[in-house]
Formats: structure tokens, C-alpha cells, sequence
């Protein structure tokens, strides 16, 4: 199988709990904290995991904090490649109000990474194996702009690695200037905001994705859709797959499951839709948890297989 190492600049060690209500200035008495590691490429790694795959992440930690998240991703039988920084890492809070079912997310910026420091992530991907795959997922942290990230994915495809890319704004917009990328995942808005015009249409969405993989860009594109799943492009094949009504009780990791579980069947040699069955399978299985659990192996599986059953009818 082939190798998989993801990479996030701007982890976090996520905490969630509840609370009965919510409202200003009281205190909000909430239930004991639960603690998990945080951040784009990370959730991917877990996520894969999760699914039964091997992968390493790749990210900096700094302070308490950033070694509470290298402890928690162990755990969990995460390869941790944990790069010591100067500041701490950033932490996270996610809180579900019992009253109403709403989820509200505080989101910290991320630590600040110097130009040494960022050289260090360089650096280690120049030894990873020619035909790897890397997943590039999450936002920049202060000290980190779009150049610094176009240079490390150009030295990461000269060394032979094939590069999965999940961020948004002016970072995804720089990866694809670079090109060649095995796959993007951009939701609709985004995949609208690349291509500069309104996509009002399940055409005009697939047009789009054509678009960026006629220049080169990408390999492959799947545009998330939100309750009507994903849409699959690459240059011969189209495909939509929409996923079972579930009960959703949080979207906090559906992304990251869906890119994992991509990510393990592009791995594997699958083809352009039996991966995207099992990412949009992962995504929706992460839903069906509070808080930020991810997707787990037996409820990917179930849908996985609903999503199939058209191949043996």
C-alpha cells in the first residue's frame, strides 16, 4: 500500500463539552471536557486510522498543549511526526447546547511558525518515499503566507510525491497554480470562487471542475454538496453520489473523514467512484456523532455499503 503522510501547519488540541443553555454574562455550567487532537491533516490521519489504514502526520507542537495533542494522537495509533516550535499550540473549544441541539465553535489562530521553523516540515518531506502520498489540509498559521506554501508543494512534487489538497481562499488558489495535484476537495462555494462566476447548476458545477483539471491543475476534483453529497470529476468520468438521510448530530469532522477515507482508497488503486462512495460513506458517518468525533469503520462500512448497492442489483 502505498504511503501516507498528511500535513498540518496549524494543529490544535480540540476540547468539547456541553452545556444546558446558553446565554451572556452568566456562568454556563458544562459537562467534563472531552480532549482530542485537532487540525486538517491531523483529523485525516485519525481518520484513516479509524478506517483500518496506516498514516503518519506531520505537524508542529509547542508548550503543553502541543504535547497533550502529540499524546492523544498515539493513543490512537496515529504516527505522530511532532516538530518542536517555539509557541504553544492553539486550542480549541467546541459546545453543544442540550436545549436547542446547536453547536457553537471557538476557534483560536494558530501558533506563529518562523521561516526556520517552517524549513524544518521541508526538510522531512524531502525524505519521504518517491509516490507517497501527502495530504496538504487545514489553514496557514501567522508567519506561513501562500508563497512559503507554493514552494514547499513544488519541492514536494520534485521529489515524487503526489499531493492531496483541502484547504480554501487564497492557499487553495496558490496550490492550484502550482498544478498537477492528485485531487482538491472544494465545496461549491469554493469551486465558484476558483473559477470567478456563479455555479447555479449541477452542470455548471461539473463544467468548473473540468475546467481546472483541462489546465492541469488537478487529477481529480470532488466538489462537496452539502445533503446532496459530492461530485466526482476527472477527465473521462463523472459521478454523484448522495448519501442516506441520517440523524446529524454534528458536522465538526466530516470533511476530514470524507478526505481520509478518499485518501485511503486512492491508496489502494480505487477507482474515481468507489472513492468517492467511501469518502461522502465517512463523511456522512462522522455526523452521526456530538462533538468532534470523526467517522468510524463500522458505520462507514454500513453506508458504504448502502451507497453500493446498485453494483449488485
Amino acid at each position: 500500500m502505498t504511503q501516507i503522510t498528511t500535513l498540518t501547519l496549524a494543529p490544535s488540541l480540540d476540547s468539547a463539552t456541553t452545556t444546558d443553555r446558553m446565554y451572556a454574562e452568566g456562568k454556563l455550567r458544562c459537562s467534563a471536557p472531552q480532549f482530542e487532537p485537532g487540525g486538517g491533516g491531523i483529523n485525516v490521519a485519525r481518520a484513516i486510522v479509524h478506517l483500518g489504514g496506516k498514516a503518519s502526520a506531520l505537524f508542529p507542537i509547542g508548550g503543553p498543549t502541543g504535547r497533550h495533542l502529540a499524546d492523544l494522537l498515539t493513543e490512537e495509533g496515529v504516527t505522530a511526526v511532532a516538530l518542536e516550535t517555539h509557541d504553544w499550540t492553539r486550542q480549541n473549544l467546541h459546545v453543544h447546547v442540550e436545549s436547542t441541539g446547536e453547536q457553537y465553535r471557538f476557534v483560536m489562530p494558530g501558533a506563529r511558525l518562523t521561516v526556520d521553523e517552517f524549513q524544518l516540515f521541508e526538510r522531512h518531506l524531502a525524505g519521504l518515499p518517491q509516490g507517497s502520498l501527502l495530504v496538504i489540509s487545514g489553514s496557514l498559521p501567522p508567519g506561513v503566507g501562500v508563497e512559503n506554501l507554493r514552494h514547499l508543494l513544488r519541492e514536494a512534487q520534485r521529489q515524487g510525491l503526489q499531493c492531496i489538497v483541502d484547504t480554501s481562499g487564497p492557499a487553495l488558489r496558490a496550490c492550484l497554480e502550482v498544478g498537477n495535484l492528485a485531487l482538491v476537495k472544494p465545496n461549491q462555494k469554493e469551486l465558484a470562487e476558483l473559477v470567478n462566476r456563479d455555479l447555479i447548476d449541477p452542470d455548471a458545477v461539473r463544467q468548473a471542475a473540468l475546467e481546472i483539471i483541462r489546465q492541469g491543475k488537478t487529477q481529480r476534483v470532488v466538489v462537496s454538496l452539502g445533503p446532496q453529497g459530492a461530485l466526482a470529476v476527472d477527465k473521462d468520468n463523472v459521478f454523484q453520489v448522495v448519501p442516506p438521510p441520517v440523524k446529524k448530530m454534528s458536522t465538526v469532522g466530516a470533511g476530514d473523514s470524507m478526505v481520509g477515507a478518499m485518501t485511503q482508497k486512492l491508496a489502494d488503486g480505487a477507482d474515481l467512484l468507489d472513492m468517492v462512495r467511501y469518502g461522502v460513506a465517512a463523511g456522512s458517518a462522522a455526523t452521526l456523532h456530538k462533538g468532534t468525533r470523526l467517522c468510524t469503520l463500522k458505520d462507514t462500512r454500513r453506508i458504504y455499503d448502502y451507497l453500493r448497492q446498485d453494483d449488485v442489483i
